[in-house]
């Protein structure tokens, strides 16, 4: 049987496929198939085993949890929500911190010893943290610290560098305190995907050069990603940062211990037609899953302009259990390998982003980049393209600039500003600051409501 097919089906090399694709043109130039994305990499109409020099690997968790992100900053009451949660099928809760108190409280009152927790310490007093950490320690759960993630974000160190450092060196010494790298900020604030791996990695050699001056073994990285729409490359995305990250652990001799931390960007979310947000964050979340994210946490799709609430809550826990219990998301394995087309995407993000790497590395570092405003120039370029690209209607957002619903009025529903606030206050240097797509058309549409 085998070898009847083998005579029907017989090799076609990619020199005879592009000829066939030369004749069905009639004429036209077979260049004006190639597309080129904003990381400068040329998108081919086909791809084939001729093209390829080798097999491209990347390793791939053996299964992923279904999760459910909680920010804890005071303002909601979330102890209900995560019960609810951990009843309703989450099999791990990501806990963003923004109030130390309010975080010691929850920590405290729920029975977290049969699931997988991690603790993004965002914002704290540093008189909780010896508690944090007793609490963490006794119900197994992992925490994230990221100082130059809140210095990229905020414009200052929690106190100042030498302390923030004291502190950093004190932390990651704990058994369940890993270093966090937040590649989110960077894709939510518009930066392409060769600059979130180039950044990321960036602020890893940071950590790493730091823990070998201090003659310190990190425990593992915590990648915290944001997915967004370009379905496969977010797929490469991951994989890719998985080797570069494998590339520069192996250099300093550190153990390559990474967890993949993904949820749906924000940067495509709307307002207006919100109820679409639930198909992007469906594609986002496979994207996530066959990448090989170790954890994805799904965004209500209401979530950017109402509290957290159970019905947003529940919807998006069901797309991810939809996913894995229905569509058998769960036993995919690493379905990416073998695809011509994903493997030279992962090495072509991979070989940017390196040569990225360097070159931050040769002007000084990320962080001398940073402070210099490099780093949030190229983004704000990136981002202004984006926008532009967006903004014209060569970008589509279904509901927002194609396709709109003009009867639509949602001024009386927003709990909460969808747009970005700028505070007015004195920082080191200039914060990376994450905004929406979509803001100053539904800025303009709410004014006329």
């Amino acid at each position: 049987m085998s070898k009847h097919l083998m005579k029907d089906f017989p090799p076609v090399s990619a020199k005879e496929w592009k000829q066939k694709i030369q004749v069905d043109l009639k004429g036209e130039n077979y260049e004006s198939l190639i597309t080129q994305t904003p990381e400068g990499i040329h998108i081919k109409p086909f791809y084939h085993q001729d093209d390829r020099s080798g097999f491209t690997t990347s390793y791939h968790p053996e299964s992923w949890k279904v999760t459910e992100k909680f920010v804890i900053d005071g303002k909601n009451e979330l102890q209900g929500l995560i019960e609810n949660s951990l009843q309703k099928g989450s099999e791990a809760i990501w806990l963003e911190c923004q109030d130390s108190s309010k975080c010691i409280e929850l920590l405290e009152k729920i029975d977290f010893h049969h699931t997988s927790v991690f603790v993004e310490l965002k914002a704290f007093a540093k008189s909780d943290i010896d508690t944090i950490i007793a609490l963490a320690k006794n119900k197994n759960i992992n925490l994230g610290v990221d100082i130059i993630g809140n210095l990229a974000e905020t414009g200052n160190w929690y106190e100042n560098l030498q302390k923030d450092h004291d502190l950093l060196n004190e932390l990651i010494q704990k058994p369940n305190v890993s270093l966090a790298i937040h590649l989110d900020l960077f894709q939510n604030a518009g930066a392409n995907m060769v600059q979130q791996l180039a950044y990321s990695l960036g602020q890893v050699n940071e950590y790493y050069n730091h823990c070998k001056n201090q003659k310190i073994k990190p425990n593992e990285i915590v990648v915290i990603n944001a997915v967004g729409s370009n379905y496969f490359f977010e797929v490469a995305k991951i994989k890719a940062l998985r080797n570069l990250i494998a590339t520069l652990s192996s250099a300093y001799g550190f153990e390559e211990k990474i967890s993949v931390y993904s949820t749906p960007s924000h940067r495509n979310k709307t307002v207006y037609d919100y109820n679409v947000n639930m198909l992007r964050t469906t594609t986002e979340c496979m994207s996530a899953i066959i990448g090989g994210s170790d954890f994805v946490a799904n965004m209500s799709y209401d979530g950017i302009f109402h509290h957290p609430n159970e019905f947003g809550s529940r919807i998006s826990r069901n797309q991810l259990l939809v996913l894995k219990s229905e569509s058998y998301f769960n036993e995919l394995g690493n379905v990416a390998d073998g695809s011509y087309y994903i493997e030279e995407i992962i090495d072509q993000l991979s070989e940017k982003a390196w040569s990225l790497f360097k070159e931050i590395e040769k002007s000084g570092g990320f962080l001398t980049q940073l402070k210099e405003g490099t780093i949030q120039r190229k983004i704000k370029e990136q981002e202004k393209q984006e926008r532009e690209s967006y903004e014209n209607g060569k970008k589509i957002l279904v509901g927002s600039n194609k396709y709109l619903n003009k009867e639509e009025k949602v001024k009386e529903t927003l709990d909460v500003s969808p747009f970005l606030e700028k505070e007015v206050r004195k920082t080191l240097l200039e914060p990376i600051l994450k905004k929406r797509l979509a803001e100053n058309i539904e800025k303009d549409r709410l004014n006329n409501e």
